[in-house]
């Protein structure tokens, strides 16, 4: 099977606790459970390790109630890792189910490590990588000996595989996994975790098996008491919502009062529990994957979960809640603080410069020929590995038009253009498109760009999961062939070192497939916030080079959270690679939109207005140029903005006031290089705001070029 080092899913471990410690536990944690509640401040004796001893779980010979929350590292920024950890303490956990081991001893808390190598958590394929080797897994076990319970480290179980028993495509991978492990000095307890349906298929003779809370019957319980006496350990989706959130569907929410409720049940039945997720974090870059619900549905970029915390990590009324619950306000610890990380809203950008994707095929590496279309995992790319995500371009000529048939070859959404003129989308409910005659011109050069919108995260059908063309495609009939692959991974060094300095401004452009620059000025202390790319159609955008993620106008998801950390004091880079059609204009908050439907256009412009700077145009109030009277504040405003495209062009806004009444569209691009000249930023489109009151805050430079230090 898989993965990645240390992505862990544990999903809601609950084993049998002695009814005395539930009892205790419903009575607001006196003396006794406290003691249950170990830390590893307060074990000194490390002899034995996590053990069952009739009902109850013993560390240390001592009894011991697990409270654990899964948090992933690899989707909350390095810089927040220990917020989170001491977050997850203050509720009144004692255990983390992921891999902050150094962190998780400081905060002094517990560690059940999950090794892989396939993990789940909703990633693409998992979290396999492209090769997993038996070097590969050499290389890292060897890591996990120190931290151990019996080395005065942290790690107190770990977790082999995850939900194998719902692939079981080998009946000896299970155990040459254990065997793997013990060979490399593991001595904390081994577990395995599996859904009701996969428990007996999952189960490792003389493991400690598990159960995630999903397909539970009462046979569930039978079935576990035959593979191990009365050591019954569940593991369920605890402060989860019922699925994760896919674009173009309905978004999930936490049920607080039913989530409540099974917590309650779950601890007079005398199990210990883990929440998934705690912290839900950001699929940040492409690592989400997707899911099949009868079609196949693409993870969006927020892995909020209905987490106890916020995607940015501030805590939610659930949160609140639960550590009432399990912490009486006398035990909440002093270093806790109930306000969130401070946000800020920075003022709206116009992304003021441009590069075709067609313009940049000349710098990316040297395309693949092949006779017919080639998949992402079948690229001689990453030392003959593949190409793991991002999109791909196919290529050929062809010298007539037709019926173009994908045959469901095109995983898993291709854009198609002819002569560089956008034809339409091929993918699973798509396959066919009718290209145009052209009879002026005897060959036409025929682009499919594809996306991978992420792989199956589990099931069987993980097997087969290839991106791209995954076979012919036909014109007319006949298969297509011929073809020149470029690989388009969009890795952070090619958004940081291979875009070429050749930026055109984007006033007249607003079409993709195209990168688009624009420069958010920040100041001495960068804070977290939120980017609304209303008007954009689909999409990835990157910050400084790092990869923030994936938008779509399909929903739910209506904003991307941007880190504090990725920014810095001064210029920030912002590329938005747009496959389909922009505004240019990028909009902060400082609330995230998960699932509200998009405001109304007008509430946008009275937004934009609000703060100094034109809703669709900006530039700043004090530079007019010559006969030119600025429009009228919009309602709401607190001053006057400026804007020379109020006039009748491309850029005119509906319904708005138009200065100096009807004008031509000549005359609004003479204003524009006049006010461009006037502000000193050449043809390309300033961004700034102002006000009555406050100065002129500037959202780019005039002074830099762009991409200053490339190419």
């Amino acid at each position: 099977m898989q993965a990645f080092l240390f992505l862990v899913r544990l999903v809601g471990l609950l084993s049998l606790t002695s009814r005395f410690l539930v009892t205790s536990v419903l009575q607001g944690l006196p003396e006794s459970v406290v003691q249950a509640l170990l830390r590893p401040s307060s074990v000194s004796e490390r002899l034995v390790g996590l053990q069952v001893r009739g009902s109850n779980f013993t560390l240390g010979n001592t009894p011991f109630l697990i409270l654990s929350g899964t948090i992933h590292y690899f989707r909350v920024p390095r810089d927040y890792w220990k917020d989170s950890l001491l977050k997850l303490k203050a509720c009144g956990f004692n255990t983390v189910t992921t891999a902050f081991m150094s962190l998780a001893a400081e905060v002094d808390l517990w560690v059940i490590l999950c090794v892989g190598p396939y993990v789940g958590s909703d990633l693409d394929l998992g979290g396999l990588p492209r090769k997993c080797t038996l070097e590969y897994r050499e290389r890292y076990d060897s890591r996990l000996l120190d931290p151990q319970f019996q080395e005065e480290g942290p790690i107190i179980a770990v977790q082999m595989e995850n939900e194998y028993g719902s692939y079981n495509l080998d009946k000896r991978y299970m155990l040459y996994i254990k065997n793997a492990l013990l060979s490399r000095g593991i001595k904390t307890m081994l577990m395995t975790a599996d859904t009701g349906q996969g428990l007996l298929k999952g189960h490792t003779p003389t493991v400690f098996a598990t159960l995630h809370m999903k397909s539970i019957r009462q046979e569930t319980y039978e079935q576990l008491s035959s593979v191990q006496v009365r050591a019954a350990q569940r593991r369920g989706q605890l402060g989860g919502t019922r699925s994760l959130d896919g674009w173009g569907s309905s978004r999930n929410t936490l049920d607080l009062h039913m989530l409540m409720a099974s917590v309650r049940e779950m601890l007079q039945l005398r199990f210990s529990l883990n929440f998934y997720m705690f912290h839900g974090g950001t699929n940040f870059g492409f690592m989400g994957g997707a899911a099949f619900r009868g079609h196949r549905l693409p993870m969006v970029t927020s892995y909020d979960y209905g987490a106890l915390l916020t995607e940015d990590g501030d805590c939610t009324p659930e949160y609140l809640a639960f550590q009432e619950f399990f912490r009486p306000a006398a035990e909440i610890p002093s270093f806790w603080h109930r306000d969130g990380r401070p946000k800020d809203t920075y003022a709206p950008l116009a992304a003021g410069h441009f590069i075709s994707l067609w313009d940049t095929l000349i710098h990316q590496d040297e395309p693949v020929r092949s006779t017919g279309p080639l998949s992402m995992e079948q690229l001689s790319v990453n030392e003959g590995s593949g190409q793991s995500a991002g999109y791909i371009l196919y290529e050929t000529v062809i010298t007539r038009g037709g019926v173009l048939n994908s045959d469901g070859h095109v995983k898993d959404r291709g854009q198609v253009f002819l002569d560089d003129k956008y034809i339409g989308v091929l993918d699973d409910a798509h396959q066919k498109l009718t290209l145009p005659n052209d009879r002026h011109k005897e060959f036409l050069a025929l682009r499919i760009l594809v996306e991978n919108q992420g792989r199956l995260a589990s099931g069987t059908s993980m097997n087969q999961e290839r991106k791209g063309l995954t076979g012919n495609i036909y014109l007319n009939g006949s298969p297509l062939r011929k073809f020149k692959i470029y690989s388009l991974e969009m890795q952070n060094k090619f958004i940081q070192r291979k875009l070429p300095n050749i930026w055109k401004p984007s006033f007249l452009h607003t079409e993709g497939p195209a990168f688009f620059l624009a420069l958010l000025r920040v100041g001495s202390q960068p804070k977290d916030t939120f980017m609304s790319l209303q008007g954009w159609t689909k999409g990835v955008v990157f910050i400084n080079g790092q990869n923030l993620g994936r938008y779509w106008n399909l929903g739910p998801q209506e904003t991307l959270y941007v880190p504090g950390p990725w920014l810095k004091p001064g210029l920030n880079e912002i590329v938005v690679f747009e496959e389909f059609k922009s505004t240019l204009l990028i909009y902060f908050t400082n609330a995230s939109q998960l699932g509200k439907r998009l405001p109304p256009r007008k509430r946008l412009w009275q937004l934009a207005a609000s703060r100094g700077v034109c809703a669709r145009f900006p530039v700043p109030v004090t530079h007019y140029p010559p006969q030119h009277h600025p429009c009228r504040p919009l309602r709401g405003s607190h001053g006057r903005v400026c804007c020379v495209s109020c006039c009748r062009g491309p850029w005119a806004l509906p319904g708005r006031h138009r200065a100096g009444g009807v004008r031509s569209s000549q005359d609004a691009r003479t204003d524009r290089a006049r006010l461009a000249a006037s502000v000193g930023v050449g043809p390309g489109p300033q961004c700034g705001a102002a006000s009555s009151s406050r100065p002129v805050r500037r959202a780019a430079s005039s002074t830099r070029s762009p991409r200053a230090g490339w190419g």
